[in-house]
């Protein structure tokens, strides 16, 4: 029997936390959060985490766990994520995934494929083909092997065609069955959705939290992780809000120009976020204009879940 998992999705200040939460209350739900940076310690107002209320009404997963300096990916969420699932299943819970990390999401719904290690010699090989007779003659190459893969490159993403033709190469096998294995085996049946504003509204909304957020001393919050000794040049570090404050507090750029600039770039983040999610066709999009609607959308929710 396929087990249910909710997912909430949607580009920053578009309402997923206290949806997630509400949602978790009303079904008997933890939430996974699908956030590449909220994982992370000290990180608190600048990735908008739950307050401490929130996370002391529901049980969150992956809300600081690990060190600013901690080497975390996409993989290791991966694992570590279905393994919390599993525990919540097994304690009769739901689990809700909440999140705005597109890639996080990803690998969970369709999981990272199991591929064979790179050959070295044979990728040796096929740059030098690269090199000397072009992308589009690799590309065609795939074509022949792998047509459904190829249809979904271009041959300007030559290492991807690359990797695909190594795939193949070493298993006589597409690198696109990988994936519809991947997808056969999966054990739980997925619902995502994303919430959809209108553009003005959430570039408004992304305003709105960027004030709160100084108001509520993010400058602080930054120079405390500075003084903790951990580096501007961190990978947690390089992230929207984080990376203009520093370069304030280094005298390079005013604070009324970090503020700008950390709304111009959360707007901008926002659109590569919802072009992420359109690539995905399981994905339901959920138009907001309200926080009404969020209510709306929540008790249709409730509604398909009682029956």
């Amino acid at each position: 029997m396929e087990r249910r998992i909710i997912v909430i999705a949607g580009p920053s200040c578009s309402g997923k936390t206290k949806l997630g939460i509400k949602l978790a209350k009303s079904l008997g739900g933890e939430i996974i959060s699908a956030d590449s940076r909220q994982i992370y310690k000290y990180l608190d107002i600048g990735t908008a985490k739950p307050t401490k209320s929130e996370l002391d009404k529901i049980k969150h997963h992956f809300i600081s766990e690990i060190e600013p300096d901690a080497n975390y990916n996409v993989s290791k969420f991966e694992k570590d994520a279905n393994l919390r699932i599993e525990e919540i299943f097994n304690n009769n819970k739901i689990p809700i995934i909440v999140g705005g990390s597109g890639l996080y999401i990803k690998a969970l719904t369709d999981g990272i494929v199991e591929t064979p290690s790179k050959d070295e010699k044979l990728r040796e090989k096929l740059v030098l083909e690269k090199e000397k007779f072009g992308n589009e003659f690799i590309y065609d190459k795939l074509k022949k092997v792998d047509p459904e893969s190829a249809a979904k490159m271009h041959p300007s993403y030559w290492k991807r065609v690359i990797r695909a033709l190594e795939v193949y190469y070493l298993t006589g096998k597409p690198i696109s069955q990988f994936h519809k294995e991947q997808i056969d085996a999966h054990q739980y049946k997925f619902e995502e959705y994303v919430l959809n504003w209108p553009r003005e509204i959430l570039y408004k909304n992304i305003e709105t939290r960027v004030d709160k957020m100084i108001e509520s001393g993010f400058v602080n919050e930054v120079k405390m992780i500075l003084n903790k000794g951990f580096s501007k040049n961190l990978n947690s570090l390089n992230t929207v809000g984080y990376k203009e404050i520093i370069s304030y507090l280094e005298n390079e750029i005013s604070l009324e120009r970090a503020i700008e600039l950390i709304k111009r770039n959360t707007r901008r983040f926002a659109k590569r976020q919802l072009t992420w999610f359109r690539k995905n066709k399981n994905n339901h999009w959920v138009d907001i204009h309200s926080k009404k609607d969020l209510n709306i959308f929540m008790n249709k929710l409730l509604q398909e879940s009682a029956k």
